[in-house]
């Protein structure tokens, strides 16, 4: 699948994202944003994708929304920007609740929109000179992306208020430390990393991640008794799954489980 600034290509299962407007940092507009939604719902939706990655083009991640096709819509800003972040959001959306892990593989700046991206992939590798920065209040805006919840819920309100206010870079490592980022690489072996990590995972129980990521997003608005009745019926529900059954019989019979198949 092929558009003009978002690319798709498949491969062993593992659908590959590609950003890819470089003359503007992969920056997002109307035309990317409204891409980026229609690839997303292809992912979440085709059998022949098990586990996405999601990356950019050229030496950047995303430098987040772009200003300059904003302010060419002078007085039809407000429209403007409703309509690309519906597009934007709703991508999001089907990334952060579709069965399949999402991975972010992030190969420079991640700036504003960028940033809020990568915050809601479930994983986020990235090389070692790649930066985070909000960028968001430094132009008088705010946050997008689902940037306001997935930031503060990986890093704590101080530290996201402390990004958001001051706009200050984090650089990978302390990204990392932070816990933004899984782990740093260096350049060459960021994506051979993330794609041998996306085949295994494609692999996997793909509706047992699945679950697995709906729990840990829903124990932040339960108590403990019902977040428990919740790991009750899901665990009971997948262990009566085709999944569940055929990774008991492998693990009784001391065999590599087979979920491509079953």
């Amino acid at each position: 699948m092929k558009n003009n600034y978002v690319h798709l290509y498949i491969e062993k299962y593992v659908g590959i994202i590609t950003l890819s407007h470089q003359e503007a940092g992969n920056a997002i507009d109307l035309q990317m944003a409204k891409e980026l939604m229609e690839v997303a719902v292809f992912c979440s939706e085709s059998e022949k994708i098990r586990a996405v990655v999601l990356t950019g083009a050229g030496n950047k991640f995303s430098v987040g929304g772009d200003l300059k096709s904003f302010a060419n819509e002078g007085d039809e800003i407000g429209s403007h920007l409703k309509i690309v972040t519906g597009y934007f959001h709703q991508a999001i959306s089907y990334f952060a609740r579709m069965n399949k892990p999402m991975i972010a593989a992030v190969n420079g700046v991640a700036a504003g929109g960028g940033m809020s991206l990568a915050c809601a992939c479930d994983l986020v590798y990235a090389s070692e000179d790649s930066k985070f920065v909000t960028a968001y209040n430094k132009i008088g805006l705010t946050p997008d992306g689902a940037g306001s919840y997935f930031l503060p819920r990986l890093v704590g309100v101080r530290r996201a208020l402390e990004l958001l206010y001051t706009n200050r870079p984090l650089e990978a490592k302390e990204a990392k430390e932070w816990g933004i980022v899984n782990d740093v690489f260096s350049n060459d072996k960021l994506m051979p990393f993330v794609l041998d990590l996306a085949a295994k995972l494609a692999n996997g129980p793909m509706n047992a991640f699945g679950v697995t990521k709906k729990l840990l997003y829903h124990s932040l608005q339960e108590t403990l008794e019902s977040q428990m009745s919740m790991e009750s019926l899901m665990i009971v529900e997948r262990a009566s799954s085709n999944e569940g059954k055929e990774g008991i019989s492998a693990f009784l019979e001391k065999r590599e489980a087979d979920y491509v198949k079953k």
